[in-house]
């Protein structure tokens, strides 16, 4: 592992330093995501919840390093560096992309006899062993999908100098992806709720309530109205169910 990998200030991304928080939230972004998406989230819950965002290499400040290579090892990386913030309960979210490297940063912070508190997998199907998940091969494809999903602003997607700018993270985001396989006995020890859009057309709710078998603890199934990024549309309501979990958590 370099000295990069090792670096929480390369990784993690404090919007709003909280002193007086309880409970820490930790954020993954979905494919050619970057950390600042949850700016407004870290807003709406700082005070008692300490935010922190995962900032993948190959965008923003980090534009300048290589993307995204292999699922697998960038957990490694995530999970080591948020060994510097174990002094607070750690709650993962990750959306898409997100909540495959939410999964794996879990598994490997409980293997190491860490403890996660709760495990939020929004808008991405349950991992199998044997299905590789669904990513687009081409430059034509990936922007075409990007556009779909509305994830990413459409003003870099339509822009040719623009898209240079993002696509290369992309690309990366999406060959990751596809390469990526669950090992067929992986699971979680720590509570798990798959979130998912009612009309989501990458992530059908059935398929979001396969996550139910990569947990030994609890379970729990939540649908909100909306396609892929209904966090965006359903934004008050996402973070007030955030809000209660953390605070549901605080008083037990």
């Amino acid at each position: 592992m370099n000295s990069l990998s090792l670096d929480s200030d390369l990784w993690c991304r404090r919007f709003h330093p909280s002193p007086t928080a309880t409970r820490r939230l930790v954020c993954f972004p979905h494919a050619g995501g970057s950390a600042s998406f949850y700016f407004p989230v870290s807003a709406a819950l700082c005070g008692p919840v300490d935010l922190l965002a995962v900032q993948y290499p190959g965008r923003q400040d980090r534009r300048k390093e290589a993307g995204v290579q292999d699922l697998h090892r960038m957990a490694d990386d995530v999970a080591e560096a948020l060994r510097r913030w174990d002094d607070l309960p750690l709650t993962l979210f990750g959306h898409s992309m997100g909540a495959l490297v939410a999964f794996e940063v879990a598994r490997r912070i409980e293997r190491a006899g860490g403890r996660i508190d709760h495990l939020f997998v929004s808008g991405r199907r349950g991992p199998s062993a044997d299905r590789p998940e669904h990513a687009p091969l081409d430059d034509e494809g990936i922007v075409a999908e990007a556009k779909a999903m509305g994830g990413t602003d459409a003003r870099f997607l339509e822009d040719e100098e623009l898209l240079g700018m993002v696509l290369p993270a992309l690309r990366g985001d999406y060959r990751a992806l596809g390469a990526y396989r669950a090992d067929r006995d992986a699971a979680v020890g720590c509570p798990v709720t798959a979130v998912v859009g009612d009309q989501d057309p990458w992530t059908p709710v059935p398929e979001a309530g396969h996550w139910r078998d990569r947990t030994t603890g609890a379970f729990d199934l939540k649908v909100f109205p909306g396609g892929h990024f209904y966090l965006s549309s359903r934004a008050d309501e996402v973070t007030g169910m955030l809000r209660d979990h953390l605070a549901g958590t605080l008083r037990t």
